[in-house]
């Protein structure tokens, strides 16, 4: 018999978190605000592609208002989560729901985000795996394998000439390791992003250096 390994005990009893479910309400949050913090504000319009079991109980389990708190920068824990659908509409957010039951999706929850603000735009892919972890797998078209479960840098800034030299450099000046990076861009010389995985959570000196670089949209660590 295999048994699993978890590396910390938040795996197996999972976040403080609003809802009946850490997958369906926890895990959705998540990957809602990791679409927020990348696209660096709330979108005017935004499209949840729902596959298998979150297209099933989408609004039994709460998805809905889980994802939607998500995409407004809401955590697990907010009270606010129950009200968010309320609170979307009243911001004048457009939300649609394409809601696909029977697909081939790898993970039975699993949901495509595409968000939208004047000619703004984006996509991601995440995964709820349980306990309200999630995986990213995919970024504005791009492949990407993320966990979000190390700590994790996401950047966002012009692509110029210096710019992941210049994010190593501040994070080698605090001793702080990379245990994986994943940089992705719109076309040469548009908007870039940076996904940094360290090993270590005392990165908020490095963080504020950080965002003193020219030309960089903004910065978020998830730890």
């Amino acid at each position: 018999m295999k048994t699993q390994k978890f590396q910390s005990v938040f795996d197996i009893i999972g976040p403080v978190m609003i809802g009946p479910s850490s997958s369906h309400t926890a895990g959705a949050v998540r990957i809602g605000k990791v679409v927020y913090s990348i696209f660096g504000e709330i979108p005017d319009e935004v499209t949840f592609h729902l596959y298998n079991s979150f297209a099933k109980t989408y609004q039994g389990h709460g998805t809905d208002k889980a994802l939607v708190a998500g995409i407004m920068g809401m955590d697990t824990d907010n009270p606010d989560i129950k009200n968010s659908l309320e609170i979307a509409h009243q911001r004048g957010i457009r939300i649609y729901w394409d809601i696909l039951k029977d697909s081939n999706a790898p993970h039975p929850n699993t949901v495509k985000i595409t968000v939208n603000k004047d000619d703004k735009n984006m996509s991601i892919t995440g995964v709820s795996i349980g306990g309200g972890n999630i995986q990213v797998t995919e970024l504005n078209g791009f492949s990407v394998s993320l966990s979000m479960n190390t700590p994790t840098l996401i950047i966002v800034h012009q692509d110029i000439p210096g710019m992941i030299a210049r994010v190593t450099d501040i994070l080698s000046e605090y001793e702080i390791n990379i245990a994986q990076m994943n940089v992705t861009r719109e076309s040469a010389g548009e908007k870039a992003i940076m996904i940094i995985e360290v090993d270590t959570r005392d990165c908020q000196d490095a963080v504020k250096k950080i965002e003193k670089i020219s030309h960089l949209h903004n910065v978020n660590f998830f730890d």
